[in-house]
């Protein structure tokens, strides 16, 4: 089942390890198949160099395992909530990449900086508020969804166009239209962290950079009348 899907999560997984994104059996990535609308998923705790694409798991939207011998990612409801709330996103991706994680351990937004951020995310980088004592003894990874979508809601944001967030005290979720995108995407994320870090070293009084700069860089590459790259054929 879902033979393509798997193979793609699971290459998508492995440039965790290949982009430094991870360590370990940390993270996870997962796709949703849009025929079907299951999800595929990164097995728990399973060790990226034995993992298979066989190993790959499949869900539905509640949860319930459709097929896989492993027991799907803990984080696994996350990925739902997220799928659930945004039939635009595909592809999700989890990470503690260390300068965004840094971030979110701080609990503060990436700031506006500078133009390589805007090339990817329409606005600072949100964080999201840290669990409440009830939501932790609860049902965390669900509540970690909900907190999420708290703040996307809250602030009126749009997944495709800041696709990506941390999670206060937690780490990095990125978002795509397929697995594949939602890497790319957390691994733009870990470098735009890693600037807005060495930016505020070097000035600390730094303040965001022009909105009109973001508006331009954002918008040719991803508005109406892109005109970055190539005219697709």
């Amino acid at each position: 089942m879902l033979k393509k899907c798997k193979e793609q999560v699971f290459r998508a997984n492995l440039q965790l390890v290949e982009n430094k994104l991870v360590l370990y059996t940390w993270g996870n990535v997962s796709e949703r198949d849009r025929e079907s609308g299951l999800v595929v998923i990164k097995p728990s705790g399973v060790s990226y160099a034995k993992m298979t694409a066989d190993d790959m798991v499949v869900v539905d939207l509640d949860g319930n395992v459709v097929e896989g011998q492993l027991r799907p990612s803990s984080d696994t409801p996350t990925h739902l909530e997220i799928y659930r709330a945004y039939p635009e996103i595909c592809g999700v991706t989890h990470t503690h990449s260390t300068f965004a994680t840094s971030w979110a351990q701080a609990g503060r937004d990436i700031p506006f900086y500078g133009t390589t951020h805007a090339d990817y995310f329409y606005g600072d980088i949100p964080c999201a508020r840290a669990l409440m004592r009830q939501e932790v003894e609860g049902e965390y990874e669900k509540n970690t969804g909900l907190v999420i979508l708290e703040r996307f809601q809250k602030d009126g944001l749009k997944p495709m166009e800041v696709p990506g967030v941390l999670v206060k005290s937690h780490g990095v979720f990125a978002f795509g239209k397929d697995a594949a995108e939602s890497v790319y995407n957390a691994t733009v994320l870990e470098e735009i962290a890693k600037m807005a870090f060495l930016t505020e070293s070097v000035n600390p009084e730094v303040s965001r950079a022009d909105r009109a700069m973001m508006d331009k860089h954002f918008l040719r590459k991803h508005g109406a009348n892109a005109y970055y790259g190539q005219a697709k054929k």
